[in-house]
């Protein structure tokens, strides 16, 4: 096990509390554009992460 997995990990950003009205449309567009990016990103890590723990279940039988 590495050091790293002992330290907490960082939370991610909450993009809730950040005051948009100070945002120009460009911003905004701007921002929407990072965030989908960053969905697709999370989507496709937990896409992967679902296929290795399908294809572990089918291996080694899913425990309830």
């Amino acid at each position: 096990m590495s050091m790293d997995d002992l330290e907490p990990r960082p939370k991610p950003p909450d993009f809730s509390t950040q005051d948009l009205s100070r945002m120009s449309i460009d911003e905004l567009q701007r921002r929407i554009g990072d965030l989908k990016a960053e969905i697709d990103r999370t989507q496709a890590a937990l896409d992967a992460k679902s296929k290795h723990k399908s294809a572990a279940d089918a291996l080694f039988g899913k425990k309830d």
